[in-house]
């Protein structure tokens, strides 16, 4: 019986190492709570990496709708308290016009202007 137990124990350090630490219960069991913690519970790593995205995502379209909100906002105060501009704005956007005038409507065709370089 001491033959058998002599055969089974490991030769090289690194079979002692893996008998000594990797296979100890704790080791093990540590290990998959560490890898169901990671990868398959609600608020595992990659969860909670996907949602920080999603917020970054939604924090960078805040900020460009905070800044666009501050330029309509500039414009509609410029619009509400000038009557030239409002006259233009008109003008320009719903082709308002004055008793007695005409409008002319230029439209440039956009095939046969070449870039310049």
């Amino acid at each position: 019986m001491k033959e058998l137990i002599k055969d089974i124990k490991p030769k090289t350090p690194a079979l002692k190492f893996i008998q000594k630490y990797v296979l100890n219960k704790y080791f093990i069991t540590i290990f998959l709570f560490l890898v169901w913690m990671v990868f398959f519970d609600s608020t595992s790593f990659l969860v909670i990496n996907e949602m920080n995205g999603e917020i970054n995502k939604y924090e960078k379209q805040l900020a460009y709708y905070k800044e666009e909100y501050q330029k309509n906002d500039a414009f509609y105060k410029k619009l509400m308290n000038n009557k030239s501009e409002k006259e233009k704005f008109a003008r320009e956007n719903y082709f308002m016009k004055k008793p007695n005038e005409e409008i002319f409507i230029l439209v440039v065709d956009s095939t046969n202007i070449t870039k310049t370089q």
